[in-house]
């Protein structure tokens, strides 16, 4: 329900709820038949849905002026603004909606590191995203490195492997390529599905992007 909230409404959000209760109220409306889940599948439910979405940009400090504020210029016009993946996917044209497919990787690292700076214990929870706004899409197809491999056993080639523990697909992804080319296939519908979800445990092949150095003063009062 939170994923079909965020493909109608753009975000999921206190603000975003308030702006598009109608819409929502209407989505409830045909999931939901007498208390029983009819669909969830966003392509279903767009020919159903007529609401809609009224979206609010958030706010940029590259909107204030032309001027290079941190490059602005030259970097902004090349890489998409932060909110291109954050609008509903019934945005019309007129209103400034494209045909457009964003990939994401989202990555979380859980870190325990000891007193000395030790690392005790590291979990990776990765997971690749795609957001589709084409009302229809055929195929895509996502090229991973060829030296990926799942688990120990099928470390494979000369450089240093891109390895994890386990991997798991979305049910639409067709995997006959991908033991041999490493590219997963797909025909995404509209919205936000996660093509791969990825677990690395330990063995890091690089070290963290930080470090911690704790220091302990004593205080006079003897704590």
């Amino acid at each position: 329900l939170s994923s079909l909230v965020k493909d109608y409404c753009g975000s999921l959000s206190e603000k975003a709820v308030q702006m598009n209760f109608a819409l929502i109220y209407e989505l409830l409306d045909e999931v939901l038949d007498y208390g029983y889940i009819q669909t969830t599948s966003s392509d279903i439910l767009k020919n159903f849905i007529q609401t809609e979405a009224v979206f609010s940009r958030p706010f940029s400090l590259f909107d204030l002026s032309n001027v290079g504020l941190f490059g602005a210029e030259t970097q902004q016009s090349k890489v998409a603004p932060s909110s291109a993946a954050t609008r509903p996917i019934q945005f019309s044209r007129d209103q400034g909606g494209k045909s457009e497919i964003f990939v994401d990787v989202i990555e979380r690292m859980s870190v325990v590191i000891g007193s000395n700076g030790v690392l005790m214990k590291v979990d990776i929870e990765g997971e690749i995203r795609v957001k589709c706004y084409m009302p229809s899409c055929s195929e895509i197809r996502i090229g991973l490195n060829e030296e990926f491999s799942v688990g120990k056993s099928q470390l494979r080639g000369y450089g240093a492997a891109v390895r994890v523990d386990e991997c798991s697909f979305h049910q639409t992804v067709q995997l006959d390529e991908f033991d041999s080319h490493r590219i997963l296939r797909l025909c995404p519908s509209q919205g936000e599905q996660t093509v791969m979800q990825y677990q690395l445990s330990d063995d890091l092949p690089s070290a963290p992007p930080f470090r911690l150095f704790p220091t302990i003063e004593r205080d006079s009062a003897g704590r």
